[in-house]
């Protein structure tokens, strides 16, 4: 008689059979995780052998969780930006990756508020473990009045000390402070600032930009507010050139918004750099591309997205966890 195949039956009898722990026999079979390829292929061909598969919605409820994290994107102060976005994109996709590394999955909500409970309902909702806010808009009240009680929630945002929730995010009034610094070593003379009026990281780089500048050329900053979409910001920078204007010197709240400058700009008649030098900020893909390459403050988004995960995922261990703000760094290309 030939021998007895075990008979599988659950994810303990599985990893029983292949000799190891129960949480890397589900690294194995859900592909989340840390994992030796060789150790991962050996527990699926087990998992094969014996015509088992796992029951990943099953498995949650046992361990009383969803196995997904909420990456919500509250647009209060620009409903019109969408998750196309370069930076919104590159975030949410380093974001993707550094959850799928802890084993979970993204659920994804671009959220227009319309009454301020809606992190509240999302919250009681019970779909995910945890929840990561991009931008904070002009939800302040609202992320705060969710710390009181809920913590398994971080934010991607200006520093507040008077702020309930965790935040992590690049120092915004340094960053201002390094444009205003290398547009006075190119020599400009007259400013201009072009960003959206209420989204609090704006207004910390347009805060670092004027306390850069001596007070002689703070004072006569034309301050321009444009929307953060790139139709919408090209729109405005035209419109503002269009009537005259001819700074020596932008810098802009995104590379989007200086890109949309840069490209106004040159349609009428304005050379970049030799007639005006623009200065961004984020350093998206696009930055090193652009026409000409964009000079900008560049904030660390990918290290920003992991270490989002790890705060949350040690505030939902019962951690405690303080914010977090990485230092910009200048990039000089052509644009200025």
């Amino acid at each position: 008689m030939g021998a007895i195949t075990p008979t599988v039956r659950s994810i303990s009898d599985l990893a029983r059979i292949a000799g190891v722990s129960i949480s890397t026999v589900s690294r194995a079979l859900t592909g989340k995780g840390t994992l030796n390829q060789q150790t991962r292929d050996r527990i699926r061909a087990l998992a094969a052998e014996h015509g088992f598969r796992l029951n990943v919605a099953a498995q949650n409820l046992r361990l009383g969780r969803t196995g997904a994290i909420a990456v919500l994107l509250p647009l209060g102060h620009e409903r019109a930006q969408h998750l196309s976005d370069p930076f919104l994109s590159t975030m949410i996709g380093h974001l993707a990756d550094a959850l799928s590394d802890k084993g979970y999955d993204l659920l994804l909500s671009r959220v227009l508020p319309e009454e301020d409970h809606w992190l509240e309902e999302f919250v009681v909702s019970g779909r995910v473990d945890g929840i990561i806010v991009i931008g904070q808009s002009d939800q302040n009240d609202v992320l705060n009045r969710a710390a009181t009680h809920y913590r398994s929630m971080v934010v991607w945002g200006a520093y507040d000390p008077d702020n309930m929730y965790t935040t992590v995010g690049s120092d915004n009034f340094a960053g201002g402070m390094m444009a205003a610094r290398h547009l006075l070593q190119r020599g400009c003379k007259t400013m201009a600032w072009f960003g959206h009026g209420d989204a609090p990281e704006f207004q910390a780089r347009k805060t670092g930009f004027l306390a850069g500048l001596p007070d002689e050329l703070r004072k006569n900053v034309e301050i321009i507010p444009i929307p953060i979409t790139p139709e919408g910001s090209h729109a405005a920078a035209q419109a503002y050139f269009t009537l005259g204007h001819r700074p020596d010197g932008v810098f802009a709240a995104s590379d989007v918004a200086a890109m949309s400058v840069c490209a106004a700009a040159t349609q009428n008649g304005i050379s970049i750099p030799d007639d005006m030098a623009v200065v961004g900020f984020d350093d998206i893909l696009l930055a090193r591309y652009a026409s000409p390459p964009l000079t900008t403050v560049r904030q660390d988004i990918e290290s920003g997205a992991r270490m989002l995960v790890d705060l949350l995922t040690r505030r939902m261990a019962g951690g405690d966890t303080q914010s977090v703000q990485f230092a910009p760094r200048l990039i000089v290309r052509e644009s200025a």
